[in-house]
């Protein structure tokens, strides 16, 4: 991608207001990540060592619910975290903020609230 159509969606100071805040989410998903991990392993220890029956075990089916609970938020929290390395890559291609959907600019509200969205909202909601 040329320098000058970089130049036209966003400023040098905005593509530098960018990479802050998905450095910054990118950081932030990292730490959730590492806080999932730590309660998923301890769900898991703590139901290796109780030798229950969860079919009979009025515990059991709380505790499964609860570490499918967290395993669905480690999944959605990596997912993000891959969101946001293309999203970053896509800044440095010059191709960030460009809806994937039609092409047109992505408002920044948008970005702002959601930095690794790859489409506009007409197209994400269609």
């Amino acid at each position: 991608m040329s320098d000058s159509f970089r130049d036209a969606l966003f400023s040098p100071l905005q593509r530098e207001s960018f990479r802050k805040l998905l450095a910054a989410e990118h950081a932030g998903t990292s730490v959730q990540i590492a806080a999932l991990s730590r309660d998923f392993d301890g769900i898991v220890e703590a139901n290796a060592l109780v030798a229950t029956d969860d079919e009979h075990d009025p515990e059991g089916s709380s505790t499964a619910f609860e570490r499918a609970h967290v395993a669905a938020l480690l999944a959605q929290a990596r997912d993000h975290l891959t969101d946001l390395d293309r999203a970053l890559e896509r800044l440095e291609e010059g191709d960030y903020g460009r809806c994937e959907g039609c092409g047109e600019p992505i408002p920044t509200q948008r970005l702002e609230v959601r930095p690794a969205a790859r489409t506009c909202i007409r197209c994400a909601a269609g």
